[in-house]
């Protein structure tokens, strides 16, 4: 059997099998549900059959939301000895990895499957814009991939969970806060180069339904420089 699906099962059933998975996805639920309905500027303020509330706050849910999912990915592993084990195993780091990514991946699509009610309650009540939903849900599966890639170099940093969480978000800043300040301050160049790394920008013009192959690389290219870095770090051991 293929190595990278044998840890996407051994990883995706111990998700499933943790009261901590659980914790997040009830958590990203009741959160996200909470502001897409109810409070502030909600679907119902805004009187129209649009999930761009509920997208834009699973953008910022989801930032802090995938820390604490991959935080224990291999930082767990070191802090118990299992990493060692793994790697005596004929199995390459990088399908270790692979598998780790992959069932990550799959843990955070269920999550926002729990959400397609949203899309089916707004479809029966109102004209809604398929593609538009559509379209937000993958910017939301590719930002999701790129921070799972984060996550999981950071995490094969140290062997402390709480350490791997925060350098997870000490990363993402960058991505998800810093480069669109600095877009805004500065000019020419710069401010292109930055916009250009700014992850806001490249997940609004998914979202907008406007599907573009820089966006998709830009995406790519951050998960894989995560989990290429990950593997050079674990290779190192």
């Amino acid at each position: 059997m293929n190595p990278v699906k044998i840890i996407f099962k051994r990883e995706l059933s111990a998700a499933f099998h943790s009261l901590s998975g659980y914790i997040v996805m009830v958590a990203f639920l009741g959160f996200t549900g909470f502001f897409t309905w109810f409070y502030g500027r909600d679907i119902f303020f805004v009187g129209q059959a649009s999930l761009a509330t509920f997208f834009n706050i699973a953008y910022w849910t989801l930032f802090f939301f995938i820390p604490a999912l991959t935080m224990r990915s291999i930082a767990e592993e070191k802090k118990t000895g299992t990493i060692e084990t793994m790697l005596t195993k004929p199995l390459r780091a990088s399908d270790w990895i692979m598998g780790k990514f992959w069932a990550l991946t799959a843990l955070i699509a269920v999550t926002l499957a729990c959400t397609l009610p949203y899309y089916a309650t707004l479809a029966v009540i109102g004209d809604i814009d398929h593609r538009t939903v559509l379209c937000g849900y993958l910017g939301l599966m590719l930002m999701s991939g790129a921070y799972i890639g984060i996550g999981i170099f950071a995490s094969s940093l140290t062997d402390n969970q709480i350490v791997a969480f925060l350098l997870t978000l000490l990363i993402g800043i960058f991505f998800h806060v810093l480069f669109q300040i600095f877009s805004y301050s500065l000019s020419g160049w710069w401010g292109g180069f930055f916009d250009a790394l700014n992850m806001r920008t490249h997940y609004e013009a998914v979202v907008r339904g406007v599907v573009d192959s820089r966006d998709i690389i830009y995406f790519v290219s951050v998960a894989l420089a995560g989990l290429l870095s990950a593997e050079a770090a674990i290779s190192k051991r």
